[in-house]
């Protein structure tokens, strides 16, 4: 019980505030003698700040306005992309407070040295966040690949990587401070849901690297699979009888929406310098008709791909994220067409497809909000003192 109104009492701060002790117990329906021991314990714990008082207008002693500390408790999120690293630590506000992204060539090398540079980037990341008053509490890892329910801590595999059967425990310098892995499509929907503003309880979430990924969220809860396999949508055949794939299967939607395919098609080298997505974002701003009709293309394909999980699930509503976000000028009229054309036995709004306002941005921010959404439902995480 004093777990569940700590949460309580530190949600309605995060939610409104500032507001004062009264207002808080006003707000959560317990008394104000049980709301001043609650408040009392997390700030003690480094949850909350409380400030002078303050007049509220109203009759008796001003209150003194409570708000979510942000020199405090933290969570840091790392990503291992094919092509860079990114660290973030966010404070318990949801605000990032740290961010570094650096490129590094890391499909084809071995996992520990990978990781090993993750670890640096981290420990980076966690001493500039020291130097801001943040206490870094937790630690999520965002890979380009399948993270099972069971055993806790492996990467089972990561095509894109070449990783197979990797605990990143086992290659960690500091094993005080392991991180978490998960699935970055997995934690590019959480982050929408949690930081986006995203209405819907049950959607599907979409998005685009070298490979492509998908994580479906049901009544505001992410939904992982018996296994902790759910959302391998790249791999859905969308021409069964097609180009092979490199998981062994024939017409998977990434051999004709994802990254490689649309340079590809769009006349662009996949391992030209820069980045790749800007480039096609420059070139179809430009009218470059290879471009266009290669993003034309993998909209029919992501189109196809995603009605069938429309009539499957039934969502709200479809977001494209990561490089899609970032293209969905050009995606999202052949993708909406192929959902018109194909959704039929259930209501389709077009609107219900939009981009993510986060881009690329998401899994590493994901990362870093999940250890915040625990400490929110659970302060009782937290040390005191």
């Amino acid at each position: 019980m004093r777990r569940r109104n700590l949460s309580l009492v530190l949600g309605a701060v995060a939610g409104h505030s500032p507001l004062s002790r009264a207002d808080v117990a006003g707000r959560v329906g317990l008394t104000r003698a049980a709301v001043s021991s609650l408040v009392d314990e997390l700030i003690g714990r480094g949850a909350l700040t409380e400030a002078a008082a303050t007049a509220s207008g109203r009759v008796g002693r001003p209150g003194r306005a409570l708000a979510v500390n942000d020199r405090g408790p933290a969570g840091l999120g790392l990503e291992i992309g094919v092509s860079h690293l990114g660290a973030c630590v966010v404070d318990l506000r949801g605000e990032p407070r740290v961010w570094r992204r650096v490129e590094r060539q890391n499909a084809g090398r071995p996992a520990g040295e990978v990781l090993t540079d993750a670890a640096e980037l981290a420990a980076e990341a966690q001493a500039e966040a020291a130097a801001l008053g943040l206490r870094v509490e937790g630690r999520v890892l965002a890979v380009p690949g399948v993270v099972p329910n069971e055993p806790a801590g492996l990467v089972e595999r990561a095509p894109n990587l070449g990783w197979r059967g990797v605990r990143p425990a086992d290659h960690w310098p500091d094993p005080d401070t392991v991180p978490e892995p998960e699935n970055e499509a997995n934690l590019g929907a959480l982050a929408e849901y949690w930081s986006a503003g995203q209405a819907a309880e049950t959607f599907v979430h979409v998005s685009a690297g070298a490979g492509i990924g998908a994580a479906l969220v049901i009544d505001g809860r992410l939904f992982r699979g018996a296994r902790g396999f759910a959302g391998e949508l790249g791999h859905l055949p969308v021409r069964p009888d097609g180009v092979r794939c490199a998981c062994g299967a024939r017409g998977c939607l990434e051999q004709y929406a994802g990254e490689a395919a649309v340079l590809r098609e769009a006349g662009l080298g996949r391992h030209r310098p820069g980045d790749p997505v800007a480039a096609l974002a420059e070139r179809a701003a430009a009218g470059h008709e290879p471009t266009l009709r290669a993003l034309d293309g993998a909209g029919r394909a992501l189109g196809l791909a995603l009605a069938a999980a429309v009539e499957l699930v039934d969502p709200d509503g479809l977001v494209l994220g990561g490089a899609y976000a970032e293209l969905a000028d050009w995606l999202l009229p052949s993708v909406r067409a192929e959902l018109a054309a194909r959704v039929t036995v259930r209501p389709w709004a077009p609107e219900a497809l939009r981009p993510s306002a986060l881009g690329r941005r998401g899994p590493l921010l994901g990362a870093a909000l999940t250890t915040v959404r625990r400490i929110m439902a659970d302060p009782l995480l937290l040390s005191t003192g």
